[in-house]
């Protein structure tokens, strides 16, 4: 195709003999072939120089441009738009510029060994170190998941998470370089894993089974107070489930969260869609690392928790399209500072308990408008042989949108 100088060619572990014509053909007459290790093995002896690719990934793509109108191969792991390189690339060269031939990906091939619906299987990428906490968020009674493994180390790490969890009956498929001549799959039970020299390319099924101490993560906003490891400083349930539905969580947008305490809002405005993003300013040191074995326990370790005050520590922040303020807010100089900071369109949010907090907020409602509310919570208790009802401090929440068209 006429000025598609970059072709990128989705490979499996059958190598050449796995690819059409077409695919055969451009590794033949390209002048650069890129690849992991493993693909440039697969593909053989070849015409063109052969580069494996530079560390950031990033680096290779400004390799690849100084070919520019020169013809290159890139060859990825199946479907290089599926948790494949071909994302990496388009950051720096127009999708017109190349020719993309996928194979059937990891996942593919997973779903028709286990004879699971792909479209009803949760597909996750848990390759790159950190990552094996995400699963946490979607381990639901009955789900399926399929989940890309970093080595032969994440099985046993997925099993410890599931079994933590109360979900060690769930069934486990361990499956290694499907679609080649080495493949292997075996299957074992979370509680009692152990399966040894797990091939470093694999993937991992999940045929999820609760417990009877299994611990969800509901969709809806509001988990119970237990959820989270705190010192007192929490927004409760109730309250929590209010808050989320002011900040309006949606895809891709960016919260900060001021005065993370447990981390509870930014937790769960994460846990609202995969592509939420948050930042948490926190100035007390035992909080913060509190807060951030709280995101990694409820399934979100991207929880992005600086140490500092605010709003110093508010300078270099990228700008939000959320804010919540838990916390004093300092004569409403915080306040101010997030205002500005805010997107147009964007929403804050803030919680008061205090007289003196509470002034600030009315000194904001009268400067921006929106709404204040009074919210309070009764929970009831015993007391000896009898109930009664115990209030929670009552909570002044004032919300406002700032005027302005979304980027």
């Amino acid at each position: 195709m006429s000025g598609r100088w970059l072709s990128i060619i989705g490979i499996g572990e059958d190598g050449r003999a796995g690819l059409g014509t077409a695919a055969n053909a451009l590794i033949d007459g390209a002048d650069l072939i890129v690849g992991g290790p493993r693909h440039l093995d697969l593909v053989g002896e070849t015409r063109g120089e052969k580069m494996q690719w530079l560390s950031p990934l990033e680096a290779t793509s400004t390799e690849i441009l100084t070919r520019r109108g020169m013809p290159v191969a890139v060859l990825a792991s199946g479907n290089p738009f599926w948790f494949g390189v071909g994302v990496t690339l388009t950051r720096a060269i127009p999708i017109d510029e190349m020719l993309v031939i996928p194979a059937p990906s990891s996942f593919a091939l997973a779903a028709a060994r286990l004879g699971w619906a792909l479209q009803d299987t949760v597909t996750l990428g848990l390759n790159m170190r950190g990552l094996t906490p995400l699963l946490r968020r979607h381990v639901h009674h009955g789900r399926k998941i399929l989940a890309l493994a970093l080595n032969g180390d994440t099985a046993n790490d997925v099993t410890k998470l599931l079994t933590a969890a109360g979900y060690g009956r769930s069934k486990i498929i361990v499956m290694e370089a499907l679609g080649g001549s080495r493949e292997r799959i075996r299957s074992t039970n979370a509680k009692a894993f152990s399966l040894a020299d797990i091939a470093p390319l694999n993937i991992i099924g999940i045929d999820v089974h609760a417990g009877p101490d299994a611990v969800p993560i509901p969709y809806a906003p509001g988990l119970p107070d237990s959820y989270f490891e705190n010192d007192g400083q929490l927004t409760k349930r109730e309250l929590r489930a209010l808050t989320l539905s002011s900040l309006q969580p949606c895809p891709g947008q960016l919260l900060w969260d001021i005065g993370t305490g447990s981390g509870s809002i930014g937790i769960e405005w994460l846990l609202a869609h995969p592509s939420t993003r948050a930042v948490g300013v926190e100035r007390d040191e035992a909080r913060l690392a509190r807060a951030r074995r709280n995101a990694v326990a409820l399934g979100v370790p991207h929880f992005d928790i600086r140490l500092g005050a605010a709003p110093a520590a508010l300078a270099d922040l990228p700008a939000p399209d959320a804010v919540f303020i838990g916390c004093g807010t300092s004569g409403g100089k915080v306040i101010e500072a997030c205002w500005q900071a805010l997107k147009p369109g964007g929403r804050i949010v803030i919680n008061s308990v205090t007289l003196e907090s509470e002034l600030a907020l009315l000194a904001a409602y009268h400067a921006h408008g929106g709404t204040l509310t009074r919210l309070s919570v009764e929970r009831a208790e015993s007391i000896g042989r009898r109930m009664v009802w115990r209030p929670a401090l009552p909570l002044l929440q004032w919300v406002c949108s700032k005027p302005g068209e979304v980027a």
